[in-house]
């Protein structure tokens, strides 16, 4: 699962990293170093311009054009850069608060589920991050205190969460207010390989540069193929290291919080980072090097449990 992660590039950065055509943020978010469900958080997708092959709701329409040649988009195609609340509210929910337990899909069962296989066909994103925390139980005593571990990129690059974006219409405003349409987000899980399944078996699926453009062609319904971009997750590229239990609380936050520290029932270790590999076995009080299956540490905002992810 992932139930708190690490967003803290400016959208300057995002807007060039991720190449985005269509600025759609209204105010910058601040550098977020606790991002917790129900928070607001960047989202990328490719979506048609209101006007031409999209209404103001969402839905798809078609205008009969084509590709043009040499482009990579549709006519009135772009990729955007939005700001969305993590937790997707289904366009069928009664009200939006059914979110807060949407944080996550299964990359097993996201084609199936009533609550995602409608936004896994029509409307895809990246979430970007910098890195995400998963909690791990030393030994076998179920009262034991949970060591949170920081997870993220030896170079430094960006993670881009493969998820599903949706629109909820509040029916208590206009359609021409700007509350009338709730814009949500999940990120899809899979399953951890062996170097980052010591620390917990599932993790949030990161789609690499490579496969964005596929990932988020709002044209591309083909279930079997987009099934075919969740493959078992690779850890390449991935370290992890204990951080603060500060994170435990989303009242903190800041650069602080993602931190080396040691581990609060290990014996003392190096400050720096140790990377996640069969062949590391941890020091004592760290996860062996693999885990039974685990629950997560973080879920709603509460170190313990939450949704999948996918990396």
């Amino acid at each position: 699962m992932c139930g708190r992660y690490a967003s803290a590039r400016k959208r300057i950065e995002l807007l060039e990293e991720f190449g985005v055509e269509r600025d759609c943020v209204p105010e910058p978010l601040e550098p977020d170093y606790n991002v917790a469900p129900t928070k607001q958080v960047y989202a990328v997708i490719t979506r048609r311009s209101r006007g031409t092959s999209e209404q103001q709701d969402g839905s798809e329409q078609q205008d009969g054009s084509e590709q043009q040649e040499g482009s990579e988009h549709a006519p009135g195609e772009a990729r955007e850069l939005r700001v969305v609340r993590w937790g997707l509210v289904p366009f069928w929910a009664k009200d939006p608060s059914i979110g807060s337990r949407m944080i996550n899909a299964r990359s097993e069962t996201v084609n199936v589920k009533p609550a995602f296989r409608r936004a896994f066909a029509r409307r895809r994103c990246l979430l970007p991050a910098d890195g995400y925390y998963e909690w791990y139980r030393p030994g076998t005593d179920a009262k034991a205190a949970k060591q949170p571990y920081y997870i993220f990129r030896a170079d430094g690059a960006p993670l881009a969460f493969a998820g599903l974006y949706e629109l909820w219409r509040n029916r208590a405003f206009p359609d021409d207010h700007p509350d009338a349409w709730l814009w949500t987000s999940t990120i899809i899980t899979t399953s951890a390989p062996d170097e980052l399944g010591r620390i917990h078996d599932r993790m949030p699926m990161v789609i690499g540069p490579a496969r964005w453009a596929d990932w988020l062609d709002p044209g591309n319904s083909d279930t079997g193929d987009l099934l075919g971009s969740l493959a078992p997750a690779s850890s390449g590229g991935l370290i992890s290291r204990p951080v603060s239990t500060a994170v435990n609380s989303v009242r903190n936050n800041g650069p602080r919080l993602i931190e080396p520290a040691e581990p609060e029932s290990a014996a003392p270790e190096p400050a720096a980072p140790e990377p996640a590999g069969p062949a590391y076995a941890g020091l004592p009080g760290e996860p062996p090097a693999r885990s039974p299956r685990l629950r997560s540490g973080a879920s709603r905002g509460v170190p313990g449990s939450g949704p999948d992810t996918l990396f």
